[in-house]
């Protein structure tokens, strides 16, 4: 069973930056696809970020500019910095990975509070 801990969520004021890592159990050699999703309240869960094997990126118009989702393949993480945060960027942010068997594991969620 693969698991995948996020890390680096808290409080933030408008216009800061948080930076979120979500390690993973294995080599993410065996995703095929790795991002970050967030659900705010009373919403329903929504890609923020992701990025594939082979390296490609693709963002929610949301966010495109402010954040940016990389991976580190000798730690087995990946991360996603935000930068010029809003308040409506408050939500559960939660990391996900899609294995080469097509099996998609789900890390528990951190919380990211935008707020003046």
């Amino acid at each position: 069973q693969v698991q995948l801990v996020e890390s680096g969520g808290g409080s933030v004021q408008p216009g800061g930056s948080l930076r979120l890592s979500c390690s993973a159990s294995r080599s993410i050699f065996s995703f095929n696809d790795m991002g970050w999703h967030r659900q705010a309240p009373g919403k329903e869960r929504e890609l923020v970020a992701d990025i594939t094997s082979g390296g490609r990126s693709n963002y929610a118009d949301s966010v495109k500019g402010r954040f940016t989702i990389s991976r580190d393949i000798p730690k087995n993480t990946w991360s996603l910095q935000m930068n010029s945060l809003k308040p409506e960027d408050t939500a559960i942010y939660y990391c996900n990975g899609r294995d080469i068997a097509g099996t998609t594991y789900w890390g528990q969620g951190t919380q990211v509070t935008v707020s003046s």
